[in-house]
This record gives C-alpha cells, structure tokens and sequence, in this order.
C-alpha cells in the first residue's frame, strides 16, 4: 500500500486531510518525523488560515527542508489550501509580506472580487493533459479563502527539454490559480478533502500518479 505522510505543522485540517487520503486508498500517518516525511511515498501539505501562520509553523518542524529536499529527489508533494499558498516566493496580508517556499515564483495575495472569501463549490478551468482532473471533467470544488495566486509567473523553458508545469484557473472576481502540476510538485487550491466524489477521485488520480 502506498504510504503517505501527512506534514503535522500545527495546521487545522490534518485529521480532514489524513481521512480522505486513507479513504482513497493509501496508509495514512500524520507526523512532523523528518525521516517519515522524507521517505514517504508521498508528502501531503495541508494549510489552513494565515499565510504568515503556516510559514512559522512549517519552518518550525523544518518543513520546508523537507518539501525541498522531497523534490530535489524527485519525491512527489501535495500542497493543499494554504499548504499550495507557501510553495510561492511570498504572500502578502495585511500590508504584511511573508516569504514562502519559493518553489514556484509569485505573489499570493488578496482576491480582487465583490465578496471575500470565497466559500463554496466552484467550476475549474483544466489544461489538456492533466493527471490530476483526469475523469473530472465539469467536476465542482469546495473553495475556502480570501487569497490566492491570481497570476502565474514561471517562464518556461527556453531549450523546451523541461515540460512545463500544467496550471488549472478558477474564478472569483477575477481569475486565480486553482491547481497546479509541476512533476513531483502538485497543489490545489480547493479542499478535496471537502470536495466529496470529485475531490476523492481527485486524491486517487494523484496516489495513481505514485505508483
């Protein structure tokens, strides 16, 4: 059985998280561990809350030395929520800027939309190709936040030998990154933990991609 850890950092919706992902399949442990949560077969990153929040609490346990050294080695991360958030350079709240990851180059910052947060099920907009969405065709999303990345900043390749990553937009007010698939590197927006048939088969297309 595939195993998967589940980054214990302090965020709200591990348990969520840990149920749905064992639900699709895999063997479950929520841990800080750095020697569980580097040689998992895959690492989920869940994140709810403030940017500047699960920054401090992802470098406490050295999390983001563990996602970076994950994929160095080619060992596949899912970031979920704010958990997709800091695999940005940085995120801006409150006139405040916090670094992420940086895995990805970009600002996550407030929606520019008439209502904030936007709460509830939403339609994506899928690229061809995508293993993630694969089968979830018109499938609908549960979505909790007021920021996001509302563009997407990584040049591609000049020499074109590195595929580029797939980017899936959703909108709220205007258009934001709602998933991205970068090699071992994938992360939604949404919950999928919440998203009910369509965020589980979610979750199995991504342990598929494990095997």
């Amino acid at each position: 059985m595939t195993r998967i850890v589940v980054l214990d950092y302090g965020s709200g919706n591990l348990r969520s998280a840990e149920r749905a992902v064992a639900r699709a399949g895999a063997d479950v442990t929520v841990t800080a561990d750095w020697d569980a949560a580097l040689n998992a077969d895959g690492l989920v990153v869940p994140g709810v809350g403030a940017f500047a929040a699960c920054m401090a609490g992802l470098r406490a346990v050295r999390g983001d030395q563990i996602i970076g050294r994950r994929l160095a080695g080619g060992r596949p991360v899912l970031g979920i929520c704010v958990g997709m958030q800091i695999l940005f350079a940085k995120g801006i709240e409150h006139g405040v800027t916090t670094e992420g990851c940086g895995e990805w180059p970009g600002t996550v910052d407030r929606l520019n939309a008439p209502v904030v947060p936007h709460m509830g099920w939403n339609t994506v907009d899928v690229p061809e190709g995508s293993a993630l969405f694969a089968g979830l065709a018109d499938a609908r999303f549960y979505f909790v936040h007021s920021y996001a990345a509302r563009s997407w900043d990584l040049e591609p390749d000049p020499t074109g030998t590195i595929q580029p990553p797939l980017v899936t937009w959703a909108e709220h007010g205007d258009r934001f990154v709602a998933a991205v698939e970068n090699g071992p590197l994938c992360a939604t927006q949404f919950h999928p933990e919440k998203s009910g048939d369509a965020g589980a088969h979610l979750l199995r297309n991504w342990l598929g991609t494990l095997a």
